[in-house]
């Protein structure tokens, strides 16, 4: 059996390639994965490619199956979707997610992997680790039945949580962005677009995703006394600034940090398997597909990280064909 894989590497900021590297024997408890897909989450992935990670945030910032240190050389990613091709009967033969890299065949323990519903895609089962991130941030969030709700930006993350939250009982979903493009996705999820300006306010939760300082301070503008800004935005090494006058203190404004690494407390006994299995099964909705705008070889990843990474590619999930 061939005992090699191509993976791509960022040797320092702003410069990767596609390494061919050696992969072990799969144990008994292994699984032998064929990449079919993988996607590039644009935010974080452009953020390690241009070595703007804090020194601080080294350790929390590491992918499961991550190689090599910040700045680099790292082999990094955490949206990949395959075929088992070796291991445990229960597996071999099926579709399975797993946080790894970019990658063609890779081995990894195998309760690493998630096996992807028959209702789900493979092209769209790469999606799952950041509907995993959305549902991690609504467990955090705990909206509840009626809530209004703003979600502030509408990149990759912000759009999932979209998706997720339009399915909610009795809420009022609006996706608020800058982009009138992002209004096609909100509508297919059955939520309402709105741009900064005329966004809805009175509202009893905003998720903040537009990693942005005006996207942050027009969250808090947005909620109703009591209201909470649940944020998912992951800023890298920018410090911003956060608006803590006006009404933040005779509203009662709450602002909270929600991290994809960490289990909210009431939640922690569903661990992340059953986090995982849960983001796939909402992937049966074919909406999510609004969030791949782009797909590229494998081989060509070098250059379209560099073009996402200098905004000469917009995207929110690129998918990556093996």
């Amino acid at each position: 059996m061939e005992r090699e894989a191509r993976a791509f590497w960022i040797r320092s900021p702003g410069k990767s390639e596609i390494r061919t590297t050696a992969l072990p024997a799969p144990g008994p408890d292994d699984v032998l994965v064929r990449t079919a897909f993988s996607g590039v989450s644009r935010g974080t992935e452009t953020l390690v490619f241009r070595g703007a990670v804090p020194a601080s945030q080294h350790e929390l910032m590491r992918a499961p199956f991550q190689e090599g240190e910040f700045p680099g050389p790292v082999k990094y990613g955490y949206l990949n979707a395959g075929v088992v091709e070796q291991g445990p009967s229960g597996l071999l033969g099926r579709s399975v997610f797993c946080l790894y890299p970019h990658q063609t065949r890779y081995v990894v323990p195998a309760d690493a992997v998630r096996p992807v519903p028959d209702g789900v895609p493979l092209e769209r089962a790469v999606l799952a680790g950041t509907v995993e991130t959305a549902v991690n941030a609504l467990w955090d969030a705990a909206p509840l039945v009626g809530d209004r709700i703003a979600v502030v930006g509408g990149g990759m993350v912000g759009c999932a949580v979209a998706g997720v939250l339009a399915g909610f009982p009795g809420a009022a979903v609006q996706l608020v962005d800058i982009d009138p493009s992002r209004a096609d996705i909100a509508a297919r999820f059955g939520a309402r677009f709105a741009s900064p300006d005329t966004a809805e306010g009175d509202c009893d939760l905003v998720v903040h995703a537009s990693a942005t300082e005006a996207g942050l301070a027009r969250s808090l503008e947005l909620l109703a006394p009591d209201g909470e800004v649940v944020e998912l935005s992951w800023y890298g090494d920018r410090r911003v600034g956060v608006p803590l006058g006006e009404y933040f203190h005779s509203r009662r404004l709450t602002v909270r940090g929600s991290q994809v690494g960490t289990l909210p407390a009431r939640r922690a006994r569903r661990g992340f398997a059953a986090r995982t299995a849960l983001a796939l099964r909402l992937l049966a909705a074919p909406a999510f597909d609004a969030l791949i705008t782009g797909e590229s070889a494998f081989e060509d990843l070098p250059e379209v990280m560099a073009a996402l990474a200098a905004g000469e590619l917009p995207a929110l999930c690129h998918r990556i064909r093996y």
